[in-house]
């Protein structure tokens, strides 16, 4: 029995030093990234109004929103494109020192998000929605409707910045790379800025998409031969 134990404990021993062996490497990060121009907008817009009993309030608000969501369809934006994206109803307390403060009204909102795919036409969609009744805006921000190969290529640069990253490594050990020995994605993705707005400005100010920047990181082991 004692002569078995001592045989496996070797055979462990002798399977660790092969592992440990096996696991000598050069690990490298690599980064790629990829500038895109974009073929779609998101904005956030809205419809406030403040009355004095909640149902005149969502009363108002709803009928707001009815104009705008008509004015957005006549514009050619597609209901698949319009979506709520919040619905609230709260009161308005007065201002005045007195205990206990009393609801002096109630204040509706519901925000709208809306994708807009042809870019030529978002300056015309933007005067449309104010005029039809939106009075709110949250932000507007441009992307990609098909972002799949400007992802692919910044994979692909990841890879290839990973891989001479290993190479001036290995020159530098005197050392040889091996075959790859594993490969994880993280990160990357497109990071579009936000452009905060207001109802006020949307006419008077030119909006200009730029570039999306989309990158990928990925992190590559390489064995090392001698």
């Amino acid at each position: 029995m004692h002569k078995i134990l001592k045989l496996a404990l070797a055979l462990t021993m002798i399977a660790g030093l092969a592992v440990a062996q096996d696991t000598r490497g050069i690990t490298t990060t690599g980064v790629g990234s990829v500038d895109s121009l974009p073929d779609m907008a998101t904005i956030r817009l809205g419809v406030t109004h403040q009355a004095a009993d909640a149902a005149r309030a969502m009363a108002a608000t709803s009928e707001g929103v009815r104009a705008v969501l008509d004015r957005l369809q006549a514009a050619g934006v597609a209901p698949r494109d319009m979506q709520t994206d919040q619905l609230a109803l709260q009161p308005v307390w007065s201002n005045s020192n007195t205990v206990p403060r009393q609801i002096t009204g109630f204040q509706a909102r519901n925000t709208l998000t809306v994708r807009v795919r042809d870019m030529n036409a978002l300056g015309g969609v933007l005067d449309l929605v104010v005029q039809g009744g939106a009075n709110t805006f949250s932000g507007l921000s441009f992307g990609l409707q098909d972002p799949k190969p400007a992802q692919d290529a910044a994979r692909a640069a990841a890879v290839e910045d990973a891989i001479d990253r290993a190479r001036q490594l290995a020159d530098a050990a005197g050392v040889s790379l091996g075959p790859v020995q594993s490969i994880s994605e993280h990160g990357g993705g497109a990071r579009p800025q936000m452009m905060e707005m207001t109802a006020r400005s949307v006419s008077d100010i030119p909006v200009a998409a730029g570039e999306l920047t989309v990158s990928a990181q990925v992190t590559i082991v390489f064995a090392i031969v001698e």
